[in-house]
């Protein structure tokens, strides 16, 4: 298995990008309209923030999982032991955000779930008739004005040495959600699992744009759209002195979407924040 580059302008870039989609959970975007000089700017201010004591101000709130989750506290993957080596800020539209954060963060918010929206066109636009006929309502019309969508802004530090034995950035896990965007990140390491169980690196170029399907879609799709485990894996050699920014938008229906005769989105959400002991 291999992941291709798509450029957004070519002709056949939604067809290739669902074909990329069903075959891996992947797809991977190229000169597309997220602006760089944004992303490149957050980047830059959420690093300057993560290494403050600013940070500690807007610790999380355990009833609205909004702010900042401390790496003493951070996330252990479903299957795993060992706590991942991130900190990381949630970013809600109506959440706590710093203040001179606040504008690039929400604008990006705002244009990623416009490009989602979208992308969610595209993917029920070529799938099969069979697949399309269990979506119960347009799979873009899914997320509108969802408060639920959820963008993540990570900061994997850099390695001290004396990290858990087996902890990595980001153990092999899926995703709950409809999909995933994901700006390639300022350093490498992101990987996804092939069908034969190997792992592979995602293509990170700068500029790149990374979607991926989450465990909502798969059930909406009934399996069509995998949901495909990832990981992030530790850096080598010099590069274990240097920080990765990472900033996923993970876009949540409307709670009360049904996904399959099984669930609906609040339903579905609950079951795996319970497995993730999160509630």
């Amino acid at each position: 298995m291999k992941l291709e580059t798509i450029d957004y302008r070519s002709d056949n870039c939604a067809e290739q990008f669902v074909k990329s989609l069903h075959e891996t959970g992947f797809g991977v975007l190229s000169h597309h309209p997220i602006e760089q000089s944004l992303v490149e700017t957050i980047y830059k201010q959420w690093y300057e923030f993560f290494n403050s004591d600013n940070k500690d101000d807007f610790l999380f709130k355990p009833e609205t999982q909004d702010g900042f989750f401390p790496a003493s506290i951070s996330e252990t993957a479903k299957g795993h032991s060992v706590k991942d080596i991130k900190e990381y800020y949630h970013v809600y539209p109506w959440g706590r955000i710093p203040e001179e954060l606040k504008r690039n963060i929400l604008k990006y918010y705002e244009s990623t779930n416009a490009l989602a929206a979208e992308l969610l066109s595209w993917i029920e636009k070529y799938s099969p008739a069979d697949v399309a006929k269990h979506y119960s309502i347009p799979l873009s019309q899914m997320i509108e004005n969802s408060q639920k969508t959820l963008l993540r802004v990570l900061h994997y530090p850099p390695l001290q040495g004396d990290e858990e034995l087996g902890a990595i950035r980001a153990a092999a896990h899926e995703d709950i959600n409809l999909i995933t965007i994901l700006p390639a990140a300022n350093e490498p390491g992101l990987q996804v699992k092939t069908k034969t169980d190997e792992w592979i690196d995602v293509p990170s170029d700068f500029g790149n744009l990374i979607i991926n399907i989450g465990d909502m879609l798969q059930e909406a799709s009934q399996g069509y759209f995998p949901s495909t485990s990832h990981r992030v894996i530790n850096p080598q050699g010099a590069d274990k002195t240097k920080s990765r920014i990472s900033l996923p938008l993970f876009l949540h229906p409307n709670p009360e979407v049904v996904l399959s005769d099984k669930y609906t989105a609040d339903s579905y959400l609950m079951e795996r924040l319970r497995e993730l002991g999160v509630i």
